[in-house]
């Protein structure tokens, strides 16, 4: 249904990403005037894959649109593609939030809800095409985070501290290193954080963080650094992985979090 290269193209310019995607868009005209607006400042942009469906009937694809903005902040579009009209012609349609492109999504018929299934309190399902489906999933779930909120705050140089003060031996190397020397703006997030039990009778403090980068070429990466004092002599100690599942994983392997 859709060409990868209509997303990925390397030679095509944010301006002209953004003239395109608006311009093939059936419901632009719903987007917010200011977001538009801000998107006339857009100095790079990224595209990835965040969700699809295909059967029979219905091919569904849903794109998240990541920009950087001339102030230093980022705007995140989400694009739904999909052949449900009634010639089966691809058609495309934006929104400014995942959760109405989710909604949008679960109302194409012979489509399922994306990622959820939701049920009548007598445990029988609910109909595919049911608006009160869709509905009643967006309550029953936590609404989407919102777009972070990047600080250009020498960004470059705050990832060159956290990969330095890593203790770890299977910390990034320097194929992140050199990826994170264009980075623009960061922003953190305490993800975790508690006393367990360790090894020996005793208790150690866990916290995990997330440090995501926004680069120069729009695209984003993250860090994932575990602080503990799970050590033999109780001294605190800094790891940074990749991924939240090495992360996890190397919390797990010094204690008993579960």
């Amino acid at each position: 249904m859709n060409d990868p290269r209509d997303h990925l193209d390397p030679y095509e310019t944010t301006e002209t990403h953004v003239e395109r995607l608006l311009g093939r868009a059936l419901n632009s005209f719903d987007l917010p005037d200011a977001m538009v607006e801000r998107l006339e400042s857009a100095l790079a942009h990224s595209t990835a894959l965040h969700s699809s469906h295909h059967s029979s009937t219905l091919n569904r694809t849903t794109y998240r649109h990541t920009y950087l903005l001339a102030d230093g902040s980022a705007l995140v579009l989400w694009e739904l593609a999909h052949n449900a009209g009634r010639d089966g012609a691809e058609q495309h349609e934006l929104y400014a939030e995942e959760a109405e492109a989710r909604l949008a999504a679960s109302r194409l018929p012979s489509g399922p809800l994306p990622e959820w299934t939701v049920e009548r309190s007598d445990g029988r399902p609910l109909e595919e095409d049911d608006d009160l489906a869709a509905l009643g999933a967006l309550l029953a779930h936590p609404i989407p985070a919102q777009p972070r909120m990047y600080v250009p705050d020498n960004s470059a140089d705050h990832a060159r501290r956290v990969l330095r003060r890593a203790e770890n031996g299977d910390r990034p190397g320097e194929r992140t290193a050199r990826r994170l020397r264009i980075a623009f703006a960061h922003h953190i997030t305490q993800v975790f954080g508690r006393n367990c039990p360790v090894e020996g009778g005793r208790d150690a403090g866990f916290t995990l963080y997330e440090h995501q980068f926004l680069l120069l070429d729009g695209s984003e990466l993250s860090l994932w650094e575990v602080e503990h004092t799970a050590t033999p002599d109780g001294r605190h100690m800094c790891e940074v992985y990749e991924s939240e599942a090495a992360a996890r994983g190397a919390m797990e392997a010094r204690s008993r979090v579960r």
